[in-house]
């Protein structure tokens, strides 16, 4: 998965000259993701430039941003306070965020086998604050990146919600997937009914890409910012984002199975969650981004979601 992070800006980056010509001094290319590139404003202020996937009703992800700031939060979330159109480019003028990535993503730098007390207290921070956040109408008309609807379009419980998007992911490109994975299209429809069989759950914000980079700590550790919503923001169960963010915290380390197994144990020993309901989100959510980097097993997403449905208790029982 591609994810937030911090970066310098090619010298012909035609971006500082516009931030520049428009009175900013100090612009400074901060990071970039999956939606677009973002730079530093100076005087509290940032600016993304969007690329990945404009949305297409920006006045939704605002009032999005929007309903989650007006939580009180231990850490700040994104705020949008202006907008404009270059030539069909989105740019987005927001407040600029506090802290530092807690660390960069598992795609460039190895982490070290046994997780560190503070890092697992921040995410646990994170997990209840956002958990904390009722999920609003706005949340339930987002679209999962790579998907052609609202999620909730037409479903009443976020289970039966992202069972009807398993359907739909495995059919973009599901052949490619089941080149990798063994009985493919029963584990789908195991996962599908595992996903019908969860009980009722609380509807909350989800940010759906808590990966190390989108959360920003201070210098003690401290969660101080969540950044980089989008990806997968919706409204549902605050278990979806647990297990989520358990398999997404180290794709790609070389303890990377170790870490998903002892961050799934901790989210259930903490949060009460149980290890079907993460488990089972866990299927689901490699059915539905699979496809969403490349389709076939050149892409690291690709295989990493491979990887994960072929020892997915739920997927391959």
């Amino acid at each position: 998965m591609e994810n937030t992070l911090i970066s310098d800006a090619p010298h012909d980056d035609p971006w500082l000259a516009y931030f520049t010509g428009r009175g900013h001094t100090g612009v400074r290319r901060i990071g970039a993701g999956v939606e677009g590139v973002v730079y530093r404003l100076g005087e509290g202020r940032a600016a993304k430039v969007w690329s990945g996937r404009p949305p297409a009703d920006f006045a939704l992800t605002r009032q999005v941003y929007a309903d989650i700031a007006r939580h009180p939060l231990p850490f700040s979330t994104p705020e949008i306070l202006d907008v404009e159109d270059d030539e069909g480019v989105l740019v987005t003028y927001e407040r600029e965020l506090p802290g530092a990535p807690m660390r960069a993503d598992s795609a460039h730098t190895d982490y070290e086998r046994e997780l560190p007390t503070r890092q697992n207290e921040a995410l646990l921070a994170v997990l209840r604050g956002l958990g904390s956040v009722p999920g609003t109408d706005a949340m339930r008309e987002l679209t999962v990146q790579g998907d052609d609807r609202p999620l909730w379009q037409d479903h009443d419980r976020f289970r039966d919600a992202l069972a009807a998007l398993v359907g739909r992911a495995a059919a973009r490109h599901g052949a490619a997937l089941a080149a990798c994975v063994p009985d493919f299209e029963a584990g789908v429809e195991r996962t599908r009914m595992a996903l019908r069989a969860l009980p009722d759950a609380p509807v909350t914000a989800i940010h759906g890409d808590l990966v190390p980079p989108n959360i920003h700590v201070d210098s003690a550790g401290r969660p101080v910012a969540v950044l980089d919503f989008g990806f997968y923001t919706t409204a549902g169960d605050p278990a979806f984002e647990a297990a989520v963010t358990a398999a997404c915290w180290d794709m790609y380390g070389p303890y990377a199975q170790e870490h998903t197994t002892e961050l799934t144990q901790l989210f259930v020993r903490e949060l009460g969650y149980a290890t079907a309901t993460l488990t089972t989100y866990q299927a689901a959510y490699a059915l539905t981004t699979y496809d969403l980097f490349g389709a076939d097993d050149s892409d690291g997403h690709f295989r990493w979601c491979a990887e994960l449905l072929c020892r997915n208790a739920v997927f391959s029982s």
